[in-house]
């Protein structure tokens, strides 16, 4: 839980990185100030109106104070509109200005800083956070900014006519902007931070039964999730109960204040009257005016306990921003067919997710353009999480990856990107045409340069059956396509990439055997000048790569210039090309033997007691 100057060092720096125009803050704070100004000038003429419309003097003496408080009371709403209008462009403006630096930190930083969180979490501080850090301006910066000077502008008005009405009013106005609001904001710290915690908790349960509902439900969890969630909702409901509680207590103590005030006019009005030191007319501008003075610290007490729902946020946002904040080794983006600096070399390297087990260690490999490894292995054993600590997603447990040369941990995005592309099966289908899913690779791909690569990865028939061909729209995330197609979608977004280090994750699942074996087959026959059964290569595509892939299929890593084998523990069992491991290693030589079985495979599951290896 963060403390008070915790939130206050998150919030300043979050507030910088709203990047405001500050002068259109500023014509909102004016704007607001004489929309305020307006309704205490409205209610001092209406004053001075009556009680001189009360000596029943002539109509034209009358005539200005009637014409003033129309004036005043038109100007009042359209002024605040004004300001509502300037003050929410500013926050909104801010808004899509700090969205877009999260997300280009979240890009080009430290890639476990997002995959640490869980998907509600993120999206939580991508999205209700940021609109909370937003809404500072609009709820807090403007309205203190507004009620300030209003207040000033008040006590000099009444001052003006009585001294000592206006330090009654000026004490007053002290009490209700400063020891109201710093009360609220005191008592709604911890249920603003609870709330906080409790929309987190109900954005990341929302979202693990939208996506996994099917599973769930089969799994007989989802009741379980369901009665989580409620619960949730009860613990934030009673936050919600609590944080009304001292808005009460501020509301309250703003009345109160509002009451002295007029009282003290009152007590030190009359006497002055009767002495003949101010005229009756006077009396009832200086006691009928603080009504309205006091409008701007009623939104103080919200303000205040804005300022702390920001403030949780910023410390959410900024915690979030300096994970993903990292050292930068340069690294030279590769041209197009260009893989001179693509030399990846790993040694003694150890995986693992963060703050997790490591599940796989020992492994040493060096991988260029125009050399393909195979990673076979269990099941569980880190083959998916090696390919991402070799893409630079996840930091390395133990030993060394390098880049060019450089450590790739830390590299910037931009420069690993287009050196190394990674097919992992979370990988995200946009809502659009089949086209431009595979553009996001490569924005210039061509529509042949596309039904080459779907073709490719074994698409060529679906593609043909679609409706629209290329212009075919997919839905979210590919809920109206299969797993399988969805992975071969995946696989030819990577095949449209210049980058000429391919890192893939089981691209032949849910295929059939023979078309697994042949999609396996060439791939790996990718790392080499010849196109292997590909056909032609898209133009800009690299004349060889350098591949990395992990599969259950072993009859086509003939193809593969070396196999590595992990064990159950997730240390290296073996390595070498597909010929020697069925030569030399029992356990390989029966998986390939039994692998058109109707059984797993013995590197899946189990397999006969006198062909297991000791570990």
């Amino acid at each position: 839980m963060s403390t008070p100057r915790e939130e206050r060092a998150a919030l300043l720096r979050a507030v910088r990185l709203l990047d405001l125009d500050r002068k259109r803050l500023v014509w909102a704070v004016l704007a607001g100030s004489a929309g305020l100004a307006s309704a205490v000038a409205l209610t001092a003429t209406a004053a001075w109106l009556i009680a001189r419309a009360s000596q029943m003097p002539s109509v034209g003496q009358l005539a200005v104070a009637a014409v003033s408080v129309r004036l005043f009371g038109t100007s009042r709403a359209a002024l605040r509109y004004v300001e509502r209008l300037a003050s929410h462009k500013v926050a909104l403006d801010g808004m899509a200005a700090l969205r877009e630096r999260v997300y280009t930190s979240l890009a080009d930083g430290k890639a476990d800083a997002v995959t640490s969180l869980r998907r509600g979490d993120l999206l939580a501080r991508t999205g209700a956070d940021v609109d909370a850090v937003g809404d500072v301006v609009v709820r807090a910066l403007v309205p203190a900014a507004v009620a300030s000077l209003v207040g000033v502008g008040s006590v000099v008005l009444v001052g003006w006519q009585h001294l000592g009405v206006g330090l009654v009013l000026a004490a007053c106005l002290l009490v209700a902007g400063v020891v109201g609001p710093a009360l609220s904001a005191r008592a709604a710290r911890l249920s603003e931070q609870a709330q906080l915690v409790a929309h987190s908790e109900i954005s990341s349960t929302a979202m693990t039964m939208v996506d996994g509902a099917g599973e769930l439900a089969v799994s007989g969890r989802l009741p379980g999730m369901v009665a989580e969630l409620r619960r949730t909702e009860r613990t934030l409901a009673r936050a919600k109960d609590t944080a009304a509680r001292p808005a009460a207590l501020a509301a309250g103590i703003d009345t109160l204040a509002m009451g002295v005030a007029v009282l003290g006019a009152v007590v030190l009005g009359v006497p002055a009257m009767l002495a003949g030191t101010i005229q009756p007319v006077e009396l009832a501008v200086i006691v009928l005016t603080p009504l309205a003075a006091f409008e701007g610290t009623a939104l103080l007490g919200p303000a205040a306990r804005q300022l702390v729902r920001s403030g949780g946020a910023a410390v959410h946002i900024m915690a979030l921003l300096d994970s993903a904040a990292a050292p930068h080794a340069q690294l030279e983006p590769a041209e197009s067919g260009n893989g001179a600096n693509a030399r990846l070399r790993v040694r003694g390297l150890a995986v693992g997710w963060p703050g997790g087990p490591v599940v796989a260690r020992g492994i040493d490999l060096d991988l260029a353009p125009g050399r393909a490894i195979a990673v076979i292995g269990p099941s569980g054993v880190g083959k998916t999480t090696l390919l991402l600590t070799l893409a630079g997603l996840l930091a390395p447990r133990a030993g060394e990856v390098t880049l060019a040369g450089r450590p790739l941990w830390g590299a910037p995005r931009e420069g690993v990107s287009s050196q190394i592309v990674l097919t992992a099966e979370d990988a995200h289908i946009f809502e659009t045409t089949v086209l431009e899913n595979l553009r996001v690779a490569r924005g210039d791909l061509t529509p042949a340069e596309a039904t080459a690569l779907l073709a490719r990865a074994e698409l060529g028939p679906w593609l043909a059956a679609l409706p629209d061909g290329l212009d075919t729209m997919l839905g979210s995330n590919a809920t109206t396509i299969s797993g399988g197609e969805r992975r071969r979608l995946l696989l030819a977004r990577a095949l449209a990439s210049r980058a000429p280090l391919l890192l893939l994750d089981e691209p032949g699942e849910h295929l059939d055997p023979g078309a697994a074996d042949r999609l396996v087959a060439d791939l790996l026959h990718t790392a080499h000048d010849d196109s292997g059964t590909a056909g032609e290569r898209a133009a800009g595509e690299p004349a060889a790569r350098g591949v990395v892939l992990v599969t259950h299929r072993l009859a086509a890593l003939a193809a593969a210039d070396e196999v590595l084998l992990l064990g159950a523990d997730g240390t290296l069992v073996a390595r070498g090309t597909h010929a020697r491991l069925v030569e030399e290693v029992p356990e390989y030589a029966w998986a390939v033997a039994h692998e058109r079985s109707p059984v797993d495979n013995g590197l899946v599951t189990a397999r006969p007691a006198e062909n297991r290896r000791a570990d």
